[in-house]
C-alpha cells in the first residue's frame, strides 16, 4: 500500500518551496525552455504549457507528442485553478481519503482532470497567477519534471 500521507508531506513542501518574487512572460519562456530540455534529455516527449492569470504564455507539443495532450491539459489546470494545488496533491489527496475523484458530480471528467503535471505558479504574498504544466508521461513523471524545471529556474 502506498503512504498517501507522505506523499501529501512532499507535495505540500514542494509547494510552499517553488514560489516565485515576481513572473513575467521571460520568466515563463526560460521555464517552457527548461521542460523542454530536461525531457530531451531524458528521450522523452510531451506537451508543456504555462498560464498566467488564464493567458497562455507559453505552449510547445513536442515532435511526436499526442494531439490529447492539450485537453489533458486543459483538465489539469482546472484542477489547480479550482483546489489552488498541484493537480498530483489533489488526485493523491483524494485517494488518501477514499474519494474517487472522477466521480464528483460537481467535477466532471471531461473537465477535470487529477492527474499528476499541472503545477500552481505562485507569487510569494500575492498568491496563485497561473500554471506550468507537463503531459506526455506517467503522471508522477509529468509532476517531476515540472518541479525539477521549477527548482532550476528558481535557483
Amino acid at each position: 500500500m502506498e503512504n498517501f500521507a507522505e506523499q501529501l508531506e512532499t507535495l505540500t513542501r514542494q509547494e510552499q518551496e517553488l514560489q516565485f518574487t515576481a513572473f513575467t512572460s521571460d520568466t515563463a519562456l526560460a521555464l517552457g525552455l527548461k521542460v523542454i530540455e530536461i525531457v530531451r534529455q531524458r528521450g522523452k516527449v510531451v506537451t508543456v504549457n504555462i498560464t498566467v492569470n488564464g493567458k497562455v504564455v507559453f505552449h510547445h507539443a513536442m515532435q511526436g507528442a499526442a494531439a490529447d495532450q492539450a485537453d489533458w491539459i486543459r483538465r489539469k489546470n482546472n484542477v489547480v485553478e479550482r483546489f489552488g494545488r498541484s493537480s498530483f496533491f489533489v488526485g493523491i489527496d483524494h485517494k488518501h481519503r477514499g474519494v474517487a475523484f472522477d466521480e464528483i458530480k460537481y467535477l466532471p471528467p471531461q473537465d477535470y482532470a487529477a492527474h499528476g503535471g499541472a503545477f500552481p505558479i505562485v507569487i510569494k504574498n500575492v498568491g496563485l497567477i497561473g500554471t506550468v504544466t507537463v503531459s506526455g508521461l506517467r503522471q508522477a513523471d509529468d509532476h517531476a519534471i515540472a518541479v525539477e524545471a521549477l527548482r532550476a529556474v528558481l535557483a
